[in-house]
C-alpha cells in the first residue's frame, strides 16, 4: 500500500462523527481497496476506537454476506468468530459462524441488552451488518452500560449486588428445546456444559430439561476496571411478558414451568417495580440510528448494550461474536 494510501486511511477516536450527540460514525473511503483488505490494513485502530470509546458505526464499506463478512469481522476484532451456544433466542447460521439477528415476530421490541449477560461466558466484541434496512423502523438502538449503572437508584442497584440473580430456563417447544439452546441432541454434551459453567440441571418428563443459575448482577471491564450493569434479569423475568400473556402462562404451566425466569440470587422474588425501573432506564439512555446498507456496528459488548425495534416490510441484519471473556 502507498503511503498516500496509508495516510488517507489513518483513523483515530477523532474520526468519529456525532449521532445524536454521540461520537459514533466513521465515513469510510475505501477507494482502491476491498473490506477485507481494509480490515487487515486498520483492525488495530479500530480496537483502539472500541477501548476508547465501546462503540463504532463504519458506513462506506463494501460488504459480503455470510463468510465473507465474517472474515471481515475476524479481522477487525483481532480473534476468530464464536459458536452462540447457550442460546437465548432463535437464529439461524448464515455461514462461518456468521448468523441472523433474532429471529423474533417483527411487531416485537427486543429490549436493551448485553449479549450473553445472563451466562458466565459472553463476546467482549460483537458486530452487526444491516444487508437490508427495513422499510419502517428495524433499527439497532445501543446504550452505555456505565450510563445504566450510574442511573439505577442505589437501593435498587444494592440490593442486586448483594444477592444477584438466578436465572431459571425450562427447555421445550414453548420456548426453545434443549437441543437447539445446547447445539446438540447429546444429553451427555448437555450435562458437561453445565458442569464446566456451574449450571444446575434437572430432567423431566417428555425429554423437557431445566437450569438454574446464579449469576453477579454486575462485572467487571477487563481493560478499564469500571463496574458495569451486566445482567439480564429484565428481559428473563416473567413481568417482561405481557400481562395477560404472563397470566395465562402461569395459570397453564404453573410459575416453575415457564420458559425462563429470573429471580435474586437466594431465590426470592424480584420487585416488578424495580425491574420496570431498570427497564426505563435502559429505555431512556439508548441511542437510535436509523439503518442504511451495508452499515456495520462494532460494539464492545460490555460497555454497550443492543436491542431492536419492531419494524415493517423486509429486514436483514447478520451478527457475529468474537474474543470470549473466558
Amino acid at each position: 500500500m502507498s503511503e498516500a494510501i496509508a495516510e488517507r486511511f489513518s483513523l483515530s477516536a477523532r474520526s468519529l462523527q456525532l449521532i445524536g450527540g454521540m461520537p459514533l460514525l466513521l465515513e469510510v473511503d475505501a477507494e482502491g481497496l476491498g473490506a477485507a483488505d481494509w480490515a487487515r490494513h486498520h483492525h488495530g485502530a479500530i480496537q483502539a476506537i472500541l477501548q476508547e470509546r465501546g462503540a463504532v458505526l463504519l458506513r462506506g464499506l463494501d460488504l459480503p454476506d455470510g463468510a465473507g463478512f465474517g472474515q471481515v469481522l475476524s479481522a477487525l476484532f483481532g480473534g476468530e468468530l464464536i459458536e452462540y451456544v447457550y442460546r437465548s433466542t432463535p437464529r439461524t447460521e448464515v455461514q462461518g459462524r456468521v448468523y441472523t439477528a433474532t429471529e423474533y415476530p417483527a411487531g416485537e421490541v427486543i429490549p436493551q441488552h448485553n449479549e450473553n449477560a445472563y451466562a458466565r461466558s459472553w463476546p467482549l466484541r460483537i458486530g452487526f451488518l444491516c444487508v437490508q434496512p427495513a422499510e419502517r423502523g428495524g433499527e439497532t438502538p445501543i446504550g452505555n452500560s456505565r450510563a445504566v449503572y450510574r442511573a439505577i437508584p442505589a437501593a435498587i442497584r444494592e440490593k442486586f449486588e448483594r444477592k444477584g440473580v438466578m436465572y431459571v430456563r425450562n427447555y421445550s417447544q414453548l420456548d426453545l428445546p434443549w437441543s437447539e439452546v445446547f447445539q446438540t441432541d447429546d444429553r451427555g454434551e448437555v450435562e458437561t456444559y453445565c458442569r464446566d459453567n456451574e449450571l444446575e440441571w434437572e430432567w423431566l418428563d417428555d425429554d423437557g430439561l431445566r437450569t438454574r443459575q446464579v449469576n453477579p448482577a454486575t462485572a467487571l471491564h477487563p481493560v478499564t476496571g469500571e463496574t458495569l450493569w451486566f445482567n439480564q434479569a429484565h428481559l428473563f423475568h416473567v413481568s417482561n411478558l405481557d400481562p395477560e400473556v404472563a397470566a395465562t402462562m402461569i395459570e397453564l404451566f404453573g410459575e416453575e414451568n415457564l420458559p425462563r425466569n429470573a429471580y435474586y440470587g437466594d431465590g426470592s422474588p424480584i420487585e416488578p417495580e424495580a425491574l420496570q425501573a431498570i427497564r426505563d432506564i435502559y429505555r431512556s439512555t439508548r441511542l437510535v440510528f436509523p439503518w442504511q446498507r451495508n452499515d456495520l456496528l462494532l460494539l464492545d459488548n460490555m460497555l454497550f448494550t443492543h436491542g431492536r425495534e419492531s419494524y415493517g416490510g423486509a429486514r436483514k441484519v447478520l451478527t457475529g461474536m468474537a474474543c470470549p471473556n473466558r
